[in-house]
């Protein structure tokens, strides 16, 4: 009796908890059921906002391939970076397209205008990839424009080690334009040494290290190599 009646209290039980709990039990279920297919579809909504945004960045790079951009060529580039950025704004490509369009502004003498999205990305992406690249971008306006100084300041962080090699070569651009000469040999070498250790060649950085006309020694090893 008494096994039976341990039996009984625990069918009992039962029932008063899943009189109890049952509902929320059942609406628990639906709910984990929904969510799976919430999140299923948010998966798909992201694939295919990648996909488009992959999509509108192709034709944005197709459309100013080449060293030369058609000026007849520019508004329609313009439309195809704000559309990225303001459709698909938190994923890499909107980033990419910001590089694009600081280049955009340097095509249409707007260097004010590059320098401002080129730190403006940089900021934003202080420590990543992306943010590397605008500062090395920006390194290379600066020297162009006439501003070694900031070309270096701007160089002194938030490039990443996968960057180190062109970050040393930028700088010696910088170097050079301020006439500090053997500093721009040093930050050249390393250029090169740190590409040949990364399996990352850079072109005409010994071209560079040749038409200084240094006489190779203790101090300027490599340079005739």
């Amino acid at each position: 009796m008494a096994e039976l009646r341990t039996e009984e209290e625990q069918v009992e039980a039962l029932k008063r908890w899943w009189k109890e709990n049952g509902l929320s039990l059942i609406a628990g279920v639906v709910i984990a059921g929904a969510g799976v297919l919430g999140w299923n579809a948010w998966q798909g909504y992201q694939e295919n906002q990648a996909t488009a945004a992959s999509m509108r960045y192709q034709q944005l790079v197709n459309l100013t391939a080449g060293n030369a951009l058609d000026e007849a060529q520019l508004p329609e580039a313009r439309a195809l970076v704000e559309e990225i950025v303001e459709e698909h704004g938190k994923t890499l490509y909107a980033d990419l397209a910001r590089l694009v369009d600081a280049r955009l502004a340097v095509a249409q003498g707007d260097l004010a205008g590059a320098r401002e999205r080129l730190q403006a990305l940089a900021d934003a992406d202080s420590r990543g990839y992306v943010g590397g690249l605008a500062r090395l971008r920006l390194g290379r306006l600066l020297v162009a424009d006439g501003d070694a100084e900031a070309a270096l300041d701007a160089l002194e962080s938030g490039v990443p080690e996968a960057l180190a090699a062109q970050r040393a070569e930028v700088r010696g651009d910088a170097l050079h334009a301020l006439g500090r000469e053997a500093d721009a040999a040093v930050a050249w070498r390393e250029a090169l040494d740190l590409a040949e250790t990364n399996d990352q060649p850079l072109y005409g950085v010994q071209l560079k290290l040749d038409n200084l006309g240094l006489a190779a020694g203790p101090d300027n090893q490599g340079l005739d190599s």
